[in-house]
């Protein structure tokens, strides 16, 4: 059974002795000082232990993440280091965790739950979009939902159905919800903090093939840049919004987000060797959208292929093609492509190579760019 859960103010009495084994761990941690290959597990575990430093009115719960550490082993040790107060394990009930979580947001904690696999969170998707999403609206701004809902999604991994669904556009069809998917180590660490930092609600969506990426990242330094922000800036902003450009080019403009990101980059090294070059432009957080940044590009370059997972009709890479198409028609010198996941289940592991958007395919969509005209 889950333990019995304080409020925000008991909680703040009962936390010294996990504080202070929680200053040790990241004691620890900064002791490896500069640039370390890190991978977005470890990124994503240890934005979780900052956050729970910082503030103790953060908590994690999900089903096992406690002694466990996830399925992932993204809460790996948290357990260990907070105590079952701050991170526990929960029945299979998704409704129920996200529900639990709604109240505790409500008087003065800020939770972070864990769906587990992305297709788990169906269950729970009632309450998302009834009270999730509206509860600010519903009480005229008299009541915030500090939330995170991760949520590992995506192929990748060899996984069979209900383990490899991109659900993105459900969430970000959603008002009120803001919809976050890093690409890189160092953003997985940031974005989640900043989530957690967020007074809305954010489902976080994890590319789960990329858990085991390594990036040479300084997580001292990234823990330090976001609890002491220079002068004039604020904590907890720096992402949310923003896109960036992952690879300069001046040819024709990949637009993708998390574990499409990775194939993009890989497509434009390819067309490099042919002779194009191909600016690519990750997008961070789905909801709120950076429409700055990606047009800007795509007027730059004049083409632009996007490129995601999930399947392409409805989506959030229809969105994309609908808002670059209203902000750069006149800049255009062809229709913009799109290199989506079919729209068909996912497929059993030995065929999801051919579900998935992969280079060869984004090189088709690039050729096809009208450069005869």
């Amino acid at each position: 059974m889950s333990p019995t859960i304080t409020t925000s103010s008991e909680a703040n009495g009962n936390v010294s002795a996990a504080t202070a084994r929680a200053a040790a761990s990241a004691a620890a941690t900064a002791e490896a000082t500069g640039p370390q290959p890190v991978t977005m597990a470890k990124a994503l575990n240890t934005a979780l232990a900052d956050a729970m430093h910082a503030d103790s009115s953060v908590l994690v719960f999900g089903e096992d993440v406690g002694l466990l550490g996830g399925v992932f082993r993204i809460t790996d040790g948290l357990t260990a280091t907070f105590g079952e107060q701050r991170c526990f394990d929960t029945p299979l009930a998704e409704s129920g965790i996200v529900g639990m979580a709604v109240g505790m947001a409500i008087n003065g904690m800020r939770p972070v739950i864990e769906m587990q696999f992305d297709a788990f969170a169906y269950p729970a998707f009632e309450q998302i979009v009834s009270h999730v999403a509206k509860m600010h609206n519903r009480t005229r701004g008299a009541v915030k939902l500090p939330l995170v809902i991760r949520i590992p999604y995506g192929g990748g991994i060899g996984g069979v159905e209900h383990h490899c669904d991109s659900s993105e556009a459900y969430y970000a069809h959603t008002a009120g919800l803001k919809v976050y998917t890093p690409a890189t180590v160092a953003d997985g660490y940031r974005m989640l903090r900043e989530a957690i930092d967020s007074d809305d609600p954010v489902v976080f969506m994890e590319p789960k093939k990329m858990y085991w990426t390594k990036d040479s990242v300084d997580l001292s330094e990234l823990r330090d840049l976001h609890e002491h922000p220079a002068e004039g800036t604020t904590a907890g902003q720096g992402s949310e919004g923003r896109a960036a450009v992952a690879r300069p080019g001046t040819d024709a403009t990949l637009i993708a987000y998390g574990p499409s990101v990775p194939t993009a980059l890989a497509a434009a090294e390819a067309a490099a060797l042919e002779g194009r070059s191909l600016e690519v432009i990750d997008v961070r957080t789905i909801v709120p959208f950076d429409d700055e940044t990606v047009a800007a590009s795509v007027r730059k370059t004049g083409r632009a292929v996007v490129i995601a997972e999930a399947h392409g009709f409805a989506s959030v890479s229809s969105e994309i093609v609908a808002r670059v198409q209203e902000r750069c028609f006149h800049h255009l010198a062809a229709p913009i492509r799109r290199v989506t996941g079919f729209d068909v289940p996912y497929p059993a592991p030995k065929l999801e190579k051919y579900y998935l958007p992969g280079v060869d395919r984004i090189l088709d969509a690039v050729d096809d760019l009208q450069w005869e005209d």
